[in-house]
């Protein structure tokens, strides 16, 4: 793009918390599509390895890791600094995104964060429990805080690229699918609008399916653990339990699952790390293939938002909802590694940049299946060629977190006083304009694909032949 847009100005001080692989990738998109005040621009990381692009703009680094003795004084000396609105970006991991997201609505900065995080010690926590492990219950933490205090200074809970854009998407494919199949109804401007058309297209399911293809120069070292992402954090989501939006067209569930006696209702979790649990899912590129089901706040937030519920407000429709997450090939590795020696962590971890990467695309978007077209996916083909030629310090894969991220601070800017919202919240045609800049193809694909391709082959299998998209034929045992 010959001349970048300009979308506002951020009249106050302006705090990243971390400057890993996505706060380095934020940084420049700030830079590109915000007026602020460079004076008053910190970022906050326990770890300086990438201080030298911070100093070289004149950004402040403050070297420190936020506890929960110290994150009120840390924020509150640079979110006070001077006149004006502050916001606060959190891109960390090991921080209480809920903490931080209350302190900011407390002092009236704008937030945004792209996880419900919790402080260190629970992801791997033998005492919780796997129930009190999940992302549902992380969730349910935000939703409290949101009913105890509605309303108030915008807070944008898990909108980076899934969760987050994913939400933009389904929206968009039910409205593309809505025109394809004839329907003349208006475009849903409620929750329960968008839930009633998504039962009304026959909708069962929601895959988020991705399929990432980049491909480095060197071939992955033993014991280390690659990616093109967060390690960290895909290792601590990863070691949770696989959890999914649960469908009220669902007649089978796995013997190791949990069910939810508090909260939404609307997901359940199986007993068993999600980082390795296979389940068949399709992409345009790859067509069908395996993916592991991770859990993701986004299986919870759209099972629940496409929810349609009765007078006594029963369920009476839900779609089933989970990530089908094919990492690069370096981290399909690295999981086998890892889980071939019972989950011990490898000793060291690398994330691949945009410069040790020779092609590849990532392919993420959501697969909308059961209806009369039987599957639509739609979503984002993003090359890490058109990535470098962007913007820099990432890949494709980070440019899809990050151009998120850039979305949701133009729609708190623009939205300063609508309290704590999620992605599905928020007005997705607003922020697909914003993002679709940076995503490189986006598009829809209709398949005739079903997890019961092929099936069964050589071996009898326990599937049901009638219908496909149970999740007894989606799960791979």
């Amino acid at each position: 793009m010959s001349q970048w847009p300009l979308y506002g100005r951020i009249a106050g001080p302006v705090v990243m918390i971390g400057f890993g692989s996505i706060g380095k990738g934020t940084l420049p998109l700030i830079e590109r599509h915000f007026e602020f005040d460079r004076e008053r621009f910190v970022v906050i990381d326990p770890n300086d390895a990438d201080r030298r692009l911070l100093d070289e703009r004149g950004v402040t680094f403050d070297q420190i890791g936020l506890t929960r003795d110290n994150y009120g004084d840390a924020l509150g000396r640079r979110l006070r600094n001077g006149e004006g609105q502050g916001f606060c970006v959190n891109l960390s991991v090991d921080t209480s995104s809920l903490d931080i997201m209350r302190y900011c609505r407390e002092i009236g900065a704008l937030y945004v964060d792209t996880v419900v995080e919790p402080w260190p010690g629970f992801y791997y926590s033998k005492d919780l429990g796997n129930e009190a492990r999940t992302n549902y219950a992380l969730r349910e933490t935000v939703l409290e805080e949101r009913r105890k205090n509605p309303g108030g200074t915008t807070a944008i809970s898990c909108c980076g690229a899934n969760p987050g854009m994913v939400s933009w998407f389904v929206k968009q494919a039910l409205l593309n699918l809505n025109a394809d199949m004839g329907g003349k109804s208006a475009e849903p401007k409620t929750r329960d609008e968008w839930a009633r058309l998504a039962q009304r297209l026959g909708v069962k399911g929601v895959h988020i399916a991705e399929r990432d293809t980049q491909r480095a120069r060197s071939p992955k070292p033993r014991n280390v653990f690659v990616n093109t992402w967060s390690i960290e954090g895909f290792l601590s989501e990863g070691m949770q339990p696989a959890e999914l939006g649960w469908g009220t067209h669902e007649k089978w569930a796995p013997p190791n699952a949990g069910f939810h006696e508090k909260g939404c209702g609307a997901a359940i979790y199986i007993n068993q790390p999600g980082a390795n649990t296979r389940v068949r899912s399709w992409t345009p590129t790859a067509r069908g293939q395996f993916g592991f089901l991770v859990t993701h706040n986004e299986s919870i937030s759209i099972a629940d938002y496409y929810t349609v519920r009765n007078e006594k407000g029963e369920a009476v429709y839900r779609p089933t909802c989970h990530y089908a997450y094919h990492p690069c090939d370096d981290a399909v590795l690295s999981l086998h590694e890892l889980f071939g020696r019972a989950g011990r962590i490898q000793s060291a971890h690398h994330i691949l940049t945009e410069a040790e990467i020779v092609d590849g695309i990532d392919e993420l978007g959501v697969l909308i299946y059961g209806h009369a077209r039987n599957a639509y996916w739609y979503g984002s083909q993003l090359s890490v060629e058109e990535t470098r030629a962007l913007a820099p310090y990432q890949n494709a894969t980070g440019m899809q977190v990050t151009s998120a991220v850039l979305a949701g601070m133009v729609w708190a800017l623009e939205n300063p006083k609508a309290g704590i919202v999620e992605a599905d919240d928020v007005d997705f045609r607003r922020c697909l304009e914003v993002q679709l800049p940076y995503l490189g193809p986006v598009g829809g694909f209709y398949t005739d694909w079903t997890p019961l391709e092929n099936r069964p082959g050589l071996f009898p299998e326990d599937i049901d032949e009638s219908d496909p998209w149970q999740f007894r034929n989606v799960l791979a045992r």
